[in-house]
C-alpha cells in the first residue's frame, strides 16, 4: 500500500468509526446545545483526535527510523541500514535508500583509496628528497664545519663545534622525519619491527612511558593492512601526545579469528563528546580502506581506547593504478 492510501485509509477508519457512533448511538444535540451535550462532543472529538494521532505514528514509523538514520549516517562507519518490510512505498523508499548507501560507501572507499594511496607515494617523494637532498645537505655542511674547526683558534673552535652540534641535531631531526613519512623499517623487518622503532622514537621524544605487547602467533599480513596499523597507531600515538596530558601507554598487537586487532590505551583526560578531528576522521578512512573496524572510546578508569580489527583475508579496495590498468 502507497503512502497515500494509507493515510487515506486511517482517516477513513477514524472518520467512518465516528460517523457509526453519530448514527446509532442513543444520543442527540439539542438547539441550542446543553453542557452535557458539548461535553460528549469535545470528549467524542478528542477521542478521534487522538485515534487518528496513534495510527498516523503507526503508519509513519518507517519514515521516522528513515529520518533518524539520515541524521546520523556516517560514510565512515558503514553498514547503518534499515530492515525492509513490505512491498509498499515507503518499503521501496527505504530500500532505495539502502541501496544509495550502498553506492556512496563503494564510492567512498574507492576515492579513500586514491586519496590515501596519492598520500602515501607523496610522502614517499618528500621523504626521499629530505633524506638525499637536505640531509646530505647537511652532511656536507657537518663536514665542512669539521674541517674549519679544526684549523680554526681556540674561541672560534668553540663556537664552530657550537654550529656543528648544532647542525647534527637537525641532520638528526631531518632523518626522524624522513621516518615517519617512509617507515622504512616497515618494508624491510616488517610490522612488529616497525612498531617497536615507533614506540622507541616516540618514547624518545616525549618522555612517555610506552609498553608494548605483541602476540606470538600473528599471521603474515598484506603490505596494504600492514601500513594500514602502522598508520593507525602512529595518529593514535601523536593523538595522546598532543591532547591526552598522559603519562603512559600500552600497545598491544594480537591475533583473533579472522583478524589481527591492534590496541592502543592510554591513562590521560579522554576523547570527551567534541566532534572528531581530521586525526580520527583519517584513521576511519584507512580501516574502511581494507575493511577494518575502528572503536575509539573512553575507558571506565579513564584514558583513550582505541582498537583496529584488521581482517586477515580481505577484498581490497582497488587503487588508481589498478583502475587504470582495468580501463586501459
Amino acid at each position: 500500500m502507497s503512502l497515500f492510501w494509507r493515510i487515506f485509509g486511517l482517516n477513513a477508519v477514524v472518520l467512518g468509526t465516528a460517523t457509526a457512533l453519530l448514527l446509532w448511538a442513543p444520543v442527540t444535540v439539542s438547539v441550542p446545545v446543553l453542557l452535557t451535550e458539548a461535553v460528549i462532543l469535545v470528549c467524542g472529538l478528542v477521542v478521534m483526535l487522538v485515534a487518528n494521532a496513534a495510527l498516523l505514528r503507526i503508519g509513519l514509523a518507517p519514515l521516522d527510523r528513515l529520518t533518524k538514520l539520515m541524521t546520523r549516517v556516517d560514510l565512515l562507519r558503514p553498514g547503518q541500514r534499515l530492515p525492509v518490510t513490505g512491498h509498499g512505498g515507503v518499503a521501496e523508499l527505504i530500500r532505495t535508500f539502502n541501496a544509495m548507501l550502498d553506492r556512496l560507501e563503494a564510492e567512498r572507499a574507492t576515492s579513500s583509496a586514491r586519496a590515501l594511496s596519492a598520500q602515501e607515494s607523496e610522502r614517499q617523494r618528500i621523504a626521499q628528497e629530505l633524506h638525499d637532498e637536505v640531509g646530505q645537505s647537511l652532511t656536507a655542511v657537518l663536514l665542512g664545519l669539521k674541517r674549519a674547526a679544526d684549523q680554526a683558534p681556540g674561541p672560534l673552535r668553540a663556537e664552530l663545534q657550537q654550529v656543528q652540534e648544532t647542525t647534527r641535531e637537525s641532520l638528526d631531526e631531518v632523518r626522524r622525519l624522513a621516518r615517519r613519512l617512509r617507515p622504512g623499517v616497515l618494508e624491510d623487518l616488517g610490522l612488529v619491527s616497525a612498531l617497536t622503532a615507533l614506540t622507541n622514537d616516540f618514547a624518545t621524544h616525549t618522555g612517555l612511558k610506552i609498553t608494548r605487547h605483541f602476540a606470538a602467533d600473528l599471521p603474515p599480513l598484506d603490505a596494504q593492512t600492514e601500513l594500514v596499523l602502522y598508520r593507525v597507531a602512529q595518529e593514535a600515538l601523536t593523538n595522546v601526545a598532543r591532547h591526552a596530558e598522559a603519562e603512559r601507554i600500552e600497545l598491544r598487537l594480537r591475533r583473533t579469528t579472522g583478524a589481527v586487532v591492534l590496541h592502543i590505551s592510554d591513562d590521560g583526560r579522554g576523547i570527551g563528546i567534541g566532534r572528531e578531528g581530521d586525526g580520527i576522521r583519517g584513521m576511519r578512512e584507512r580501516a574502511l580502506l581494507i575493511g577494518a573496524t575502528l572503536e575509539i572510546d573512553t575507558g571506565t578508569t579513564g584514558g583513550t581506547h582505541v582498537s583496529l580489527s584488521a581482517p586477515t583475508a580481505k577484498k581490497p579496495v582497488p587503487t588508481a593504478q589498478e583502475e587504470d590498468a582495468d580501463h586501459g
